[in-house]
């Protein structure tokens, strides 16, 4: 009989997603009637901007003439859309950062497990707590950790706790950890990162050798100019930072799918007989080998994000979801809730009222508001007692939901 990947078996019951899924899916099926609004999980709601759609049916008309169809194209992106990013990503802040350097994608979700399949199994690896739950389950999957303790941390993770204390930013480890994962603005707690912090993660990495997963997905919501967009704007990152970016949140591409991941030429690690390799080239031969790239049409929507109607309608979206953002921490607040996030980030992180623990909550919600947000336990053992609410919807749902809220919780 064939066997199987036994570190499956390791994993918690549920991803966190499917498990809201299926209580709100219960909730809906005794309560049809009920008006349910989801700010749970982070899926934009406003259309594609029209620069992205114009680019993709010209796209598809491109398709259906022998002259410009386009088969399969370079695993790594289309040039074009490399110098697009590069240009105006990177260079335009001040980062050292070629376009042969950018690989684009399906996923930051999808990047940030896969880049695992290039490293060895005996490193070290440091997760915040709480964590987007992808980091972490994708390390279980691929061995990389021991079994689960009763509070859901895994044996062989070095977790970093993010609180209120520290202004939910994790601080630099005493021991040497080899891999380090780092999302700013954060998910799920909405905060950033100084310049000042990433330069001592970066003095840290460089220093030890080891190698920061830097998350920058929400960069585009950043509204202070003080705050970093990149990894790359900090000296010295590019020889210990692999950053991962996504269409999806700035631009809607949930649905379309496309994203990048940017590996430094000059970022090496160690191979078992001690030589350094070039991650770049690693990177390179497994897209090469495990993707075939996105699509021609999904790429030329990507493109159109840097057009100067597109980059128009783009900043029209973060800003429909910033004001969202801020009237949902606007009406907490008033109803009395610790709230946190928001401000640079389209996520609010908030403390649960009333001692109530991070799934009674999401109960209460759920049946007494017919509100969906995330539970903070499921982003890790330091988000107890903390809750995630999204601004991903329409204005007319946030104020409803807000209004419900804050009928029921204020003080």
């Amino acid at each position: 009989m064939a066997t199987i990947n036994d570190n499956y078996l390791k994993l918690k019951a549920g991803y966190l997603f499917p498990e809201i899924a299926r209580r709100v899916n219960a909730f809906v099926k005794d309560n049809p009637d009920a008006p349910v609004i989801r700010l749970g999980i982070g899926d934009v709601t406003e259309p594609l901007p029209s620069a992205c759609r114009t680019a993709m049916i010209q796209a598809v008309e491109e398709m259906g003439d022998r002259t410009s169809f386009m088969g399969y194209g370079p695993e790594q992106g289309y040039g074009w859309l490399r110098e697009a990013i590069a240009a105006h990503d990177f260079r335009s802040r001040g980062c050292e950062v070629d376009a042969s350097e950018i690989f684009v994608s399906d996923g930051s979700k999808c990047d940030t497990g896969n880049i695992l399949e290039i490293f060895g199994r005996e490193n070290t690896i440091a997760v915040t707590d709480p964590v987007y739950p992808v980091y972490v389950d994708t390390n279980v999957m691929a061995g990389n950790t021991g079994a689960a303790n009763d509070k859901g941390e895994y044996g062989g993770l070095v977790y970093l706790p993010i609180t209120a204390e520290n202004d939910f930013t994790a601080e630099i480890p005493q021991q040497k950890v080899d891999l380090i994962y780092l999302c700013f603005p954060n998910n799920p707690t909405g905060a950033v990162a100084t310049k000042e912090h990433l330069q001592a993660w970066v003095e840290y990495a460089n220093a030890h050798g080891s190698i920061l997963f830097f998350d920058a997905a929400y960069e585009g919501f950043i509204t202070d100019p003080a705050i970093p967009h990149s990894i790359y704007e900090i000296e010295g990152a590019r020889t210990c930072a692999i950053e991962f970016r996504s269409f999806s949140k700035n631009a809607g591409f949930t649905g379309t799918r496309c994203a990048f991941t940017v590996v430094p030429k000059d970022l090496v690690a160690k191979a078992a007989d001690g030589t350094e390799v070039q991650l770049w080239q690693l990177w390179n031969r497994r897209q090469s080998t495990k993707f075939n790239g996105v699509s021609y049409i999904v790429q030329r929507g990507a493109e159109a994000v840097y057009s100067d109607a597109g980059r128009t309608q783009v900043r029209g979206l973060i800003d429909f979801y910033m004001d969202n953002a801020r009237l949902i921490r606007q009406q907490l607040t008033a109803a009395g809730m610790g709230v946190y996030g928001g401000v640079n980030a389209p996520y609010i992180w908030l403390k649960t009222p009333n001692g109530l623990s991070s799934w009674d909550f999401f109960d209460k919600l759920l049946h007494t508001c017919h509100v969906v947000g995330t539970p903070g336990a499921g982003f890790g053992a330091a988000g107890e007692g903390y809750f995630r609410i999204s601004a991903f919807n329409s204005r007319q749902n946030v104020e409803e939901a807000m209004r419900r809220i804050a009928e029921r919780f204020s003080s």
